[in-house]
């Protein structure tokens, strides 16, 4: 695993602190897609084969309610995000038991097409929480006992809510809180995390927001936050959010999947068509395109890069294994399992399917498809909306497999069978 993460993930992301003070716990994944926003686990010594029905499942909650907000983990808690009542919620688990520990209103709960509740995955920085609910109301929370210490809306920040909700899983990055309301008063946003207070907005790109989540990245002497949206790819200072580059994206109805730096370079996918794209960034803040095209149609169960090789589901063509740096197909197959999403760990690929709720974990690997086991959630939850399906992307964190439909928090032990 550790060539896979080392080529990853720069040297400068431990030296600049990008991966947060929660990387420190070890195997821990204090927000979307991990400590350092790639969905590739640095953790080791899981099961390479399951058991026949699967690996064994420790725990089931039942309590989440609606929404599709993804786990984030840390010290033994489980923060996630769902609806009691006509609220939407900032809830909190033991990870170990499944125990609720605590909750805290969001806003109040809107329907959207596909099922109402939140989307995106709360933030863990040190003692606090930060979580964006499908309105747009962002709250910090204090991660003990839930306790609310400040409020904002993407609304106030020039923002409008896009069609099916706000789904940004915001971040965490030094003293800023970031994330994307969208509009004329700067697409991207920065907030002081202790207080709330707006610090700076990038006046100078100001497309509306779509579903996609912000990176961080450093590049030639600078830091800065790397956003998708359905008309561009841009990079802005981390420090004022001056606007340092963007090219152009065709993104349609729904632009979803978290961009990917890596050596100098970014690239984007989106499903609806739109293919994906990878860019080079030069030292005067120019753009190169390196390659435009279908291979890859990522709709909205994302992609993992290990070493040279792009894995995830492409619409049309099933799941691919697709080259960084040629956008070439590797490898693709359809057949021994359906569209959804994908988590990485040890060197395997965790997918789930989100029709049927299948599991499968597969070799990530140039050399094809290859299984090791699978099994399907068992039970499925009730109240997902007719066209909703089991869209909560897989987390795999401590040796355990989170995974959620709806209202229902599934653990697996993935390390001991």
């Amino acid at each position: 695993m550790k060539p896979y993460f080392s080529r990853s993930v720069p040297a400068f992301a431990f030296a600049f602190g990008l991966l947060g003070s929660s990387w420190a716990g070890g195997f821990d994944w204090p927000q979307w897609r991990g400590p350092d926003r790639s969905d590739v686990s640095r953790e080791t010594g899981l099961l390479k084969e399951w058991p026949s029905g699967g690996p064994k499942r420790v725990w089931l909650c039942q309590k989440a309610g609606n929404g599709y907000s993804g786990p984030a983990i840390v010290n033994g808690k489980l923060f996630t995000m769902g609806t009691r009542g006509a609220d939407e919620i900032l809830l909190a688990l033991n990870a170990e038991t499944g125990e609720e520990l605590w909750i805290a209103s969001i806003g109040p709960v809107v329907k959207f097409d596909r099922g109402g509740g939140p989307r995106g995955t709360p933030a863990v920085d040190g003692d606090r929480v930060y979580a964006l609910g499908g309105q747009g109301n962002l709250i910090c929370a204090g991660a003990a006992d839930g306790k609310v210490i400040w409020r904002e809306t993407m609304q106030n920040l020039g923002g409008r809510t896009p069609g099916w909700g706000y789904s940004e899983s915001v971040l965490v990055d030094g003293d800023q809180v970031v994330c994307t309301p969208g509009g004329g008063k700067g697409a991207i946003a920065a907030l002081d995390k202790v207080t709330g207070k707006l610090i700076w907005q990038s006046k100078e790109f100001t497309d509306p927001a779509h579903y996609a989540s912000i990176i961080v990245a450093a590049h030639n002497g600078h830091r800065e936050y790397i956003q998708l949206t359905a008309q561009h790819v841009a990079g802005v200072s981390a420090k004022d959010g001056k606007l340092l580059w963007q090219s152009s994206f065709p993104g349609r109805t729904a632009v979803v999947p978290t961009p990917i730096f890596h050596d100098g370079c970014v690239y984007v996918t989106a499903g609806y068509g739109a293919g994906c794209k990878l860019v080079k960034l030069r030292d005067d803040n120019q753009v190169s395109e390196v390659y435009d095209n279908k291979e890859m149609k990522n709709h909205h169960g994302g992609v993992v890069l290990l070493g040279d090789y792009l894995y995830g589901y492409s619409d049309g063509v099933g799941w691919l294994c697709q080259d960084f740096k040629t956008g070439k197909e590797v490898w693709s197959e359809k057949k021994a399992l359906g569209k959804g999403a994908l988590g990485c760990a040890d060197g395997m690929l965790y997918c789930l399917e989100e029709d049927s709720g299948a599991v499968v974990l597969a070799e990530a690997s140039p050399k094809g498809w290859k299984e090791h086991g699978r099994f399907k959630l068992d039970p499925q939850t009730k109240i997902r909306d007719p066209q909703g399906r089991v869209w909560t992307h897989p987390v795999i964190s401590n040796g355990k497999l989170y995974l959620r439909d709806q209202d229902l928090i599934y653990c697996y032990d993935v390390k001991n069978g």
